[in-house]
């Protein structure tokens, strides 16, 4: 009992004073996971709405495709990664192995399926249902798509909070592509299985409350993003 009361206290002092080696572990996951979520919602948008509304050959597959790759083992990813970056692959004079440039690439290639299939799914409701006014108005498909993203923003909105949840609770492809090195690659997911590992339980446990309240925030974002959307919605 009083061990636990310990690792208790000592996960709470962590917390609120924000040590170094903690608040460096946090920033670096954020800034890491932020950067992957932005260029996949930047790529993964446009690409999404145009799947939607574009016809050409082989559209069916490729959507199948898309769908398939929403839940692409991070491990597999990772390694697929690896094998580009490493010296002897063909993206190996770039020296990106093991940095975090590294690991935002493997964040973006798990999260840009998601948005691409979340956006794609969103963009055709939205044509069906005001296909016939947009038609009216001399839209073509491809050309009512700034219409159709913007009129679903914030159902997009959620789409990118899904992606950011994705992205933040990965471990098996940056571990891979980044090496987990202290103070350069190190994130709060990996750091949490090296921790435990050790038996650091502390830090293992105050990263893990950070990780969760995280995790919460974007889930209560994603929630009330949808209820003003709906109430947007119905007012208009």
């Amino acid at each position: 009992m009083l061990q636990d009361a310990t690792i208790l206290s000592s996960v709470l002092s962590m917390i609120g004073g924000g040590g170094g080696r903690l608040l460096e572990i946090v920033l670096l996951s954020l800034g890491v996971t932020i950067t992957a979520v932005s260029f996949a919602g930047l790529v993964g948008l446009p690409l999404g709405a145009g799947l939607a509304l574009a016809r050409f050959p082989g559209r069916t597959i490729v959507i199948v495709l898309v769908n398939t790759l929403m839940g692409f083992p991070p491990v597999v990813a990772g390694l697929a990664i690896f094998l580009l970056l490493s010296r002897s692959g063909p993206l190996g004079g770039l020296g990106l192995l093991f940095t975090p440039k590294a690991m935002m690439i493997a964040q973006f290639v798990l999260v840009l399926p998601i948005v691409v299939a979340l956006t794609r799914q969103t963009i055709e409701d939205l044509w069906t249902e005001y296909q016939d006014h947009l038609t009216s108005l001399g839209a073509g498909r491809l050309g009512s798509i700034p219409t159709l993203l913007w009129d679903a923003r914030f159902s997009l909105v959620t789409t990118m909070l899904a992606g950011l949840g994705r992205a933040s609770a990965e471990v098996g492809a940056i571990l891979i592509v980044g090496g987990n090195i202290a103070g350069f690659t190190r994130t709060m997911t990996t750091s949490i299985a090296l921790e435990t590992s050790k038996g650091d339980l502390p830090l293992a446990m105050a990263l893990g409350v950070i990780l969760m309240s995280l995790t919460l925030a974007i889930n209560g974002l994603a929630y009330g993003i949808s209820r003003v959307g709906a109430r947007f919605s119905g007012k208009s």
